[in-house]
């Protein structure tokens, strides 16, 4: 009863703060205009922000790119005093924090605060996070998907609101599953004019979850540390993090913990909880081979819309007060880890071994888990079962599932060659912002061919592909390319993309993603061993 009491306030004062408030109509988002029953429409969002910026000096206003169906995708550059291109912000001194928000349409609370807080920094009582940061929004990533609304798309979310988008773009990609292969308008925008245009040190991703029935109102992963530096994983998991935890409860009243869900499969109650996985398709994941930091930000999707608004607000908000605070700290990591990279590769190039596919572990310690309790009993067929009640419990001693060791290592070379016909790989890796030099002149090179055995195909699509798998090994050789190959010094600060991307054995490269299939079968994979046409070398002579 207390609890239901204690929503009906909460529910009040959200009611009062949109009727009471200072802001011009055109400043009052969507949810609270309606009672928090509807979300806001692509055309709604462009004129809050059309608003913002008709009243602010400080706002910069640019477009990352196009959808496929044409729609401007809006990035809000945040800066006191105003900047308005990179070379101003890099002037600046300042750090540079990313978020966005509505990757999936249907997971609209992002989309939301974004522009709540948004007008907060620039006209409210949020300009101070502009004192020792540069902040870049972008609360409407997935345009297209947004304004395709209908009732009773996310089960979980109870319609609340009533309507919501589709989760794929509109050439049918989930976006958070593209980070390596780049096959949709906005990753191919987000990466080019975002992350390697602005280079901001820190990417948050908004999201829902899709049901767990834990007692957080959001959830949180860092940027999960595999095959890159860990440094920027350390500071985000044991300091950023659980400062955040304390201080999103005592300032918005809101649980946070980490991300994952358990399984009633193992018996109640739960003796763990596992995360997503590592895969740098996600974007979180691979801003930790770029050598910065991540986190993604999941609200708990039983929620009413005002209360997962109310908890992604206090998130975002503490992030950035954490980064107002700590953004110059944070930047050094990041410039370290990504001295620490190169220095790798110059100093135990054919001497070092990383990771190329990985297995989810427990963390070394245990938590208390926040959850929802379930009561067991027996079916008519003698089974144990569980019923979830509406009480919310402390589970102790719960192992956590969001570590990754390495089930397959490689050796960390001085850089790759590859010959003129594999221009495509080429153009891709550029655009991932990989520094690429085409030879003027013949170079020998000392390394490893990997033989390719078989090369295995799943047999579910998955995103458009049917993943592979290589199978072989490696065979030490000496190879002369000429002028016109292509030559990629891993001396770079890109280098751990690099690796995880053209790896013949990655678990999320550009073998995985069908980029060589079709060499592959041109050269007859399918009767004979054959050269990966990626030469892994060790010294240039």
């Amino acid at each position: 009863m207390k609890s239901f009491l204690k929503l009906i306030v909460f529910f009040a004062c959200i009611q009062l703060t949109a009727q009471n408030t200072p802001w011009s109509e055109n400043l009052i988002t969507v949810p609270e205009k309606s009672n928090y029953q509807k979300t806001s429409t692509y055309a709604e969002v462009m004129a809050f922000i059309n608003a913002i910026q008709s009243k602010s000096d400080l706002v910069h206003l640019e477009f990352m790119g196009k959808s496929m169906e044409g729609k401007d995708i809006p990035v809000v550059v945040m800066a006191n005093p105003k900047v308005s291109s990179p070379q101003e912000a890099k002037a600046s001194g300042k750090p540079v924090m990313y978020i966005q928000g509505n990757i999936h349409s249907g997971e609209v609370e992002g989309k939301e605060i974004l522009q709540q807080m948004m007008r907060d920094i620039l006209l409210g009582d949020k300009k101070h996070l502009l004192d020792n940061q540069i902040i870049i929004f972008a609360p409407i990533y997935n345009t297209d998907s947004n304004d395709k609304m209908e009732q009773g798309r996310r089960p979980s979310q109870e319609d609340s609101p009533v309507e919501v988008g589709i989760r794929a773009n509109s050439q049918g990609f989930d976006l958070n599953r593209d980070g390596i292969k780049m096959e949709a308008f906005e990753t191919n925008a987000l990466i080019q004019n975002v992350l390697i245009k602005w280079d901001p040190e820190m990417l948050v991703d908004l999201h829902t979850t899709n049901g767990t029935w834990h007692g957080y109102g959001v959830t949180y992963a860092p940027s999960y540390h595999y095959a890159g530096e860990k440094a920027p994983y350390d500071f985000t998991w044991n300091t950023m993090l659980p400062s955040i935890v304390k201080s999103i409860d005592k300032n918005y009243g809101v649980k946070l913990g980490p991300y994952g869900g358990y399984s009633l499969r193992e018996g109640w109650p739960a003796k763990a909880i596992y995360t997503y996985n590592h895969h740098p398709r996600y974007i979180v994941n691979q801003m930790g081979l770029r050598n910065k930091m991540g986190i993604l930000s999941e609200a708990f999707a039983h929620d009413r819309l005002y209360e997962r608004m109310n908890g992604t607000y206090g998130f975002v908000a503490e992030i950035l007060e954490f980064t107002n605070n700590n953004g110059r700290k944070i930047a050094e990591i990041n410039a370290k880890a990504t001295q620490d990279a190169i220095e790798n590769v110059k100093l135990n190039a054919g001497k070092a071994k990383k990771g190329v596919r990985f297995k989810m572990v427990p963390l070394d310690d245990t938590f208390t888990l926040r959850t929802y309790d379930y009561t067991a009993y027996k079916n008519e067929s003698g089974e144990t079962r569980y019923v979830r009640s509406g009480k919310i419990i402390n589970v102790p001693n719960v192992q956590n599932y969001s570590k990754f060791d390495a089930d397959l290592e490689s050796t960390l070379p001085r850089g790759y060659l590859l010959p003129k016909s594999m221009k495509h790989i080429v153009d891709h890796l550029k655009k991932q912002g990989v520094e690429v030099t085409e030879l003027k002149s013949s170079k020998k090179a000392v390394g490893e061919e990997f033989m390719l055995s078989s090369l295995n195909l799943s047999t579910r699509e998955f995103e458009g592909h049917f993943m592979a798998n290589a199978e072989g090994e490696f065979v030490s050789k000496t190879k002369t390319f000429k002028n016109g190959d292509y030559w990629i010094d891993m001396a770079q600060p890109l280098s751990n993309l690099i690796f995880y991307m053209l790896e013949p054995q990655s678990d999320d490269g550009l073998v995985t993603w069908n980029f060589f299939d079709d060499y592959f079968k041109e050269n007859g994979l399918d009767k004979k061993p054959i050269a990966y046409p990626v030469f892994k070398y060790y010294e240039l002579k």
